[in-house]
């Protein structure tokens, strides 16, 4: 079933998310900006964890998440050991969702029209895929780019 395959690349990509807030040398250079970095590591960390905590686990798998998009971007110095935190309760709950479908429910229409348009739930969960790995793309250069 695909929910196998999403799983792995969801638990894989967070894992690598995880990975990379702890490769930083500094803490503090995870929260820079720079003149054309207009957001920090950390608040797409928070960004990814958030909107995978919403998408997932509050609407598919009934968390109980309520999302702040707000502070995904403006919340500043959390510290990384928080941030890993909420990454693996992001990987967490994302499996426990996950684990909850059905092939049906993957071929159903997701239930809010996050992108502007109706999809199935697979397609967004695919979608949700790409958008946490152009972020954590980011994220690896924001890191390489500011963490002196």
């Amino acid at each position: 079933m695909i929910t196998d395959s999403l799983k792995s690349l969801y638990t894989r990509d967070l894992n690598k998310l995880k990975s990379e807030i702890e490769a930083y040398q500094n803490e503090e250079s995870i929260w820079l900006i720079d003149k054309h970095i207009s957001n920090s590591a950390g608040n797409l960390c928070l960004h990814l964890v958030g909107n995978l905590s919403h998408f997932v686990g509050a609407i598919l798998g009934h968390s109980g998440y309520i999302r702040n998009r707000e502070l995904e971007f403006s919340l500043k110095n959390i510290p990384r050991t928080e941030l890993i935190q909420q990454i693996e309760s992001t990987i967490e709950v994302v499996n426990s969702s996950l684990d909850k479908l059905t092939d049906s429910h993957l071929k159903n229409e997701y239930p809010l029209e996050a992108l502007g348009y109706k999809m199935t739930t697979e397609y967004f969960l695919i979608h949700l895929i790409g958008h946490l790995s152009y972020h954590l793309g980011q994220i690896n250069y924001h890191r390489r780019l500011l963490d002196h």
